[in-house]
């Protein structure tokens, strides 16, 4: 996964504050036994549809909702579109299984930071409620590539509005390309023969001038913009 994340809580730190939404009792069980033994984590609630973690999120102010999908009342997508207008501080980590790509790329256009298979291990998702705290993408990079290759189709999609990729210097225009093809922030130096923290910077430029919010919205643009083809892996 991209990105790494540190919690201590024995150094001081508040523990991450984590709602987990979905619709099947067992699957929340499941989620709460998980994160609620280490103490860096707080599990302060659980819902059972999109309306009700939105609802629990305003009045609970976790750090991270880990959002089923798939849900009644108000489905996974909608919700996380809802939280990231009115609680832009919440991060969102979306669940979902490989049989459901468009609603995954739905999730991670509507603000969500990454999203998990729901068969992953208790480690991979400990490990992505850490990352998603932080505001990076907890997507394994060459799985978000390979979901999004098979459901967007760059040549008949139009770019969206906020992406704007003539703004951006050739170089940046480079790193995008490289990010985009599952390269993680150390493979990109190694790629361009820079520093881990000049790859930084031109993500963070990168991020800026098309208007995403992370890794896995970039991803997703260079898709749609056709800097990255179908079918094609570059490097």
């Amino acid at each position: 996964m991209t990105g790494t994340a540190t919690t201590d809580t024995a150094g001081g730190a508040e523990p991450i504050r984590v709602l987990i939404a979905d619709d099947q009792p067992l699957v929340r069980r499941g989620l709460a036994l998980i994160l609620t033994p280490d103490p860096a984590f707080e599990v302060v609630g659980e819902a059972e549809n999109g309306a009700q973690a939105v609802e629990s999120a305003h009045r609970l102010r976790p750090d991270v909702v880990v959002m089923d999908i798939r849900m009644p009342v108000l489905d996974g997508v909608a919700a996380t579109d809802r939280l990231t207008r009115e609680l832009p501080g919440c991060r969102v980590l979306a669940l979902s299984t490989f049989d459901m790509d468009e609603y995954v790329v739905a999730a991670l256009r509507a603000g969500a930071c990454g999203f998990l298979p729901k068969d992953i291990s208790p480690e991979e998702l400990v490990t992505a409620v850490r990352v998603v705290h932080t505001g990076e993408a907890a997507v394994a990079p060459r799985l978000l590539t390979r979901l999004i290759s098979t459901y967007v189709r760059a040549p008949q999609r139009p770019a969206p509005p906020s992406a704007t990729p003539d703004l951006l210097t050739p170089r940046e225009v480079e790193v995008w390309r490289l990010m985009a093809t599952g390269l993680d922030n150390a493979e990109l130096a190694e790629a361009l023969d820079i520093s881990v923290s000049t790859v930084k910077n031109h993500i963070t430029a990168v991020f800026g001038k098309l208007g995403v919010r992370d890794r896995a919205q970039a991803v997703i643009a260079a898709y749609e913009t056709g800097l990255v083809e179908v079918g094609r892996r570059e490097g």
